[in-house]
């Protein structure tokens, strides 16, 4: 009897247990559920897209996402072009504007570099302004720009500098705009390398401070370029062409081109004109045009001359012709006024060359 009272009091206690645990997991999952529906019922939080990573290159997106997506364009890490350049640059930007040939302005050694490291308020406006005050026109400034670049790299103390220097000289501020735009770079040079140009053109030609000046104003270039073709060319037109001093000094003040002309070029032309045409010194000495033409210019208007019986040179002679007439007027100036033959002969002439 006690052992039936023992199994049947664990029965009941058994029985109370499972009841208790079926109540207490009831409640839990009432709780678990108010806090599901809680999570479930109450408004979505607004997505903070400033904290939104990007899309993965690899993770697909829908068509219409693509559409929406922009593209911005990569500041290019290496080019060979400068045209790349423009759209991420302020300064190149500026400079087209200006008038720069960028296109052209990339040949040149290291511009490209230097231009695309520069910035337009703190390197480039100063420059401008500098160039203005010289008297640069505006319309001038891409064509100087393009050519010397490398003004940017140059001190603006320094630039005044030489400016003043060549106002002590005696050229006056409009001279000084003229040559500073044709001789883009006359203003890289120190003063004492200005001096020495200066100093070597009125000894080497004997010419006085005025003509001096005059000379290197009208083909500023001298003071820039290098002084070897015009050492050699000075040689030349002194030892093979057989010109005194004096006459090189006339020649060389008149045409200062000749100064820098072509060795080739000068050294023909003068053996035409002196031994086939028989112009003697003294006349090439005062038309010293002749060199600055086209040799073939000269070769076919001499030979239609002579053809016509027209070939005279000596102004001591009727019918003269001067140099300076025979290669400066053009075609129908000349056939009607010189040769006195109309140009439809002077073509049928030149056919039979």
């Amino acid at each position: 009897m006690k052992q039936a009272c023992g199994k049947g009091l664990c029965l009941k206690v058994k029985t109370v247990l499972v009841i208790l645990n079926m109540s207490l997991l009831l409640e839990i999952s009432e709780k678990m559920l108010e806090r599901l529906n809680f999570g479930l019922l109450k408004p979505k939080k607004e997505t903070d897209w400033d904290n939104v990573l990007p899309l993965s290159a690899l993770e697909e997106i829908s068509k219409e996402e693509a559409v929406q997506t922009v593209a911005k364009p990569l500041f290019p890490f290496e080019s060979f072009t400068l045209r790349d350049y423009v759209d991420h640059s302020e300064t190149l930007t500026k400079l087209v504007h200006l008038g720069v040939d960028l296109s052209k302005v990339e040949k040149l050694r290291n511009a490209g570099q230097l231009l695309v490291r520069l910035d337009f308020e703190n390197d480039i406006k100063k420059i401008l302004l500098f160039l203005k005050d010289v008297g640069v026109e505006d319309n001038q400034l891409g064509p100087f720009l393009t050519k010397n670049p490398y003004i940017f790299t140059e001190d603006t103390e320094a630039l005044e500098t030489r400016v003043a220097y060549l106002k002590s000289k005696k050229f006056d501020k409009e001279l000084i705009a003229r040559m500073v735009s044709r001789a883009p770079f006359l203003l890289m040079f120190s003063v004492e390398r200005l001096d020495n140009r200066l100093g070597f053109f009125q000894k080497e030609l004997g010419l006085s401070v005025q003509k001096t000046r005059d000379l290197v104003s009208r083909l500023p270039r001298l003071l820039t370029g290098s002084l070897e073709p015009v050492k050699e060319n000075l040689a030349v037109c002194r030892i093979e062409l057989g010109f005194r001093p004096n006459e090189i000094q006339h020649i060389a003040f008149k045409i200062p081109k000749i100064l820098t002309a072509n060795k080739k070029k000068l050294t023909e032309t003068f053996d035409y004109v002196h031994n086939v045409m028989g112009i003697p010194h003294h006349i090439l000495t005062n038309f010293p045009q002749v060199f600055n033409s086209s040799l073939l210019k000269v070769k076919e208007r001499h030979m239609f001359l002579t053809f016509l019986g027209r070939a005279q040179y000596d102004p001591r002679q009727p019918s003269y012709i001067s140099l300076d007439k025979l290669v400066s007027v053009p075609n129908e100036v000349f056939c009607t006024e010189i040769a006195k033959a109309s140009v439809q002969d002077f073509m049928k002439f030149l056919k039979t060359l």
